[in-house]
């Protein structure tokens, strides 16, 4: 349908899992997409796409690097004249229960999950504003809503994240700017290989549709959330979970 057809598309965390399948169904969209992502990974998957005939490009940098961050965004201007669409993406996992969670760990899931997503968007919308359009989608999850055991850390970023949407919404909107979330569920990613299998069993069954989401999934959220066929919504967090209350 190339619903995103020529828009300048940056993806955090592209790499591999649900930014590699958001890189994969923008670029098919009509996309030009740049990967943001730590993992070397990245570059095969660009290269998997530029051989498709897509146009792809993979910038290795750390959400946490403002240098980092200043430095490519000028170069993706420079390049393109523009960026249409952010997707803040990228995430880590450093579970542990309260007793047991040190500030450290505490620190770098703030560091990426938050303070990185503000990072990126600090970085990117001064340049959404002057174009007067843009599309923020951020990713929370559904821990961010319910809690979840051993997740201190990645629950109080991700409930944060839906705060940030709703607060950019209403400061951006008049420059055409829309910030959403995606909240996703059980989604089969290598983070969630790493849970023990026992543990997946109950958390499937718990799920009315009885399986886990795929990264396809969340990557259709956000096409939907970056495309004019959602250029009303704005401030909104949208679960996509199989069903979980």
């Amino acid at each position: 349908m190339n619903r995103l057809q020529d828009k300048v598309a940056i993806i955090t965390g592209g790499a591999r899992g649900i930014g590699k399948a958001t890189a994969q169904i923008f670029t098919k969209e009509g996309a030009k997409v740049i990967l943001w992502d730590m993992l070397d990974a990245g570059e095969e998957t660009a290269r998997e796409l530029r051989d498709q005939g897509f146009s792809a490009e993979f910038m290795r940098l750390s959400v946490t690097d403002i240098p980092a961050l200043e430095a490519a965004t000028q170069k993706i201007m420079e390049q393109y004249g523009r960026i249409d669409i952010l997707i803040n993406n990228a995430g880590i996992t450093r579970d542990r229960s309260l007793l047991k969670m040190s500030h450290e760990e505490w620190n770098q899931v703030i560091d990426v999950n938050l303070t990185g997503v503000f990072n990126c968007t600090k970085a990117v919308v001064p340049h959404m504003v002057e174009n007067k359009y843009g599309r923020i989608v951020c990713t929370s999850s559904i821990v961010g809503i319910t809690g979840n055991f051993g997740q201190t850390n990645y629950s109080a970023t991700k409930a944060a994240i839906i705060g940030m949407v709703k607060t950019w919404a209403k400061e951006l909107g008049k420059h055409n700017i829309t910030a959403n979330a995606v909240a996703p569920g059980f989604i089969l990613t290598d983070m969630t290989d790493m849970i023990p299998e026992e543990v997946r069993n109950q958390t499937i069954a718990g799920i009315p549709m009885k399986r886990m989401g795929m990264p396809e999934d969340i990557a259709n959220a956000y096409l939907f959330l970056a495309s004019d066929e959602a250029s009303y919504v704005n401030g909104h967090t949208l679960s996509v979970n199989g069903g979980v209350a």
